[in-house]
């Protein structure tokens, strides 16, 4: 009876312990998911680490000066403070002319970005390494549209909450890799669209969108993808896309897979 006892004891422990390892995964994604230990916390609602974490990107169609004139606003829907990506310098869908990039620089790496899309057709973009972008864009449904590695990919509308409610994506993304200058990897992507897994280790052939669009976009028409480390970087096309609780973990994944 002991014996039977100690056995139904462990039985029930190894199933409360699997339980909360399931519910601890499920918190890590989502809306709301704060960063784990040794994150880098990118936006917090804060204006000083909106300016000490981020600048603009110096791509060829830069046409605004620091410091930056992205809006600071009330979280329309929630609390604190939030990012507007509509930069008058981009007015008119001119990405590339007041993008945010951060001043810090990545490989491999797990991210967190939040947004809230407030008016119909609002577009926007969440670029990994300043070249890969995962589409936001409100009513497309494409290969162009939300939550599409853009144009590798379909997009997984199904998973948007819709407009004026917050979304997240969290991505974990490895680098492209390179023996004596040449890719012999390509990068890859993991993405949770509101906590649905709508990617999986999905390989990214190049960068989208001209030179104006991120680094490596104007080498070999995106397809010259160089070995060098790029920031997170948010696109301003005049739309009022609002951005909060953005946060990256610095990995080292020696293996090609992303999955999480």
């Amino acid at each position: 009876m002991h014996v039977k006892i100690v056995n139904m004891t462990k039985v029930l422990l190894i199933v409360i312990l699997f339980a909360t390892q399931i519910l601890y995964l499920n918190a890590q994604v989502g809306v709301g998911t704060q960063p784990p230990d040794h994150a880098i916390s990118l936006f917090d609602g804060s204006e000083s680490l909106m300016h000490n974490s981020w600048t603009y990107w110096d791509g060829p169609r830069l046409s605004q000066t620091l410091p930056i004139k992205w809006a600071l606003q009330k979280d329309p829907v929630g609390q604190g403070m939030v990012m507007n990506s509509n930069d008058p310098a981009a007015a008119g869908g001119l990405y590339g002319a007041a993008d945010l990039v951060t001043k810090e620089k990545f490989r491999d790496f797990r991210l967190h970005v939040e947004f809230l899309i407030a008016n119909p057709g609002g577009n926007s973009g969440v670029y990994l390494q300043n070249r890969y972008e995962i589409q936001i864009l409100d009513g497309d449904s494409t290969s162009h549209g939300l939550a599409a590695v853009i144009n590798e990919t379909p997009s997984p509308y199904h998973a948007y909450q819709g407009l004026n409610k917050w979304n997240s994506y969290d991505v974990v993304f490895r680098a492209a890799r390179f023996e004596n200058g040449k890719r012999t990897e390509k990068a890859l992507v993991t993405v949770y669209f509101n906590g649905i897994k709508v990617h999986t280790n999905q390989s990214i052939t190049q960068v989208w969108g001209g030179p104006n669009s991120g680094l490596d976009g104007g080498n070999d028409e995106g397809k010259g993808i160089t070995d060098t480390p790029g920031g997170i970087k948010l696109q301003a096309e005049g739309h009022n896309v609002l951005y909060r609780n953005i946060w990256v973990k610095e990995l080292t994944l020696n293996q090609a897979d992303t999955d999480f």
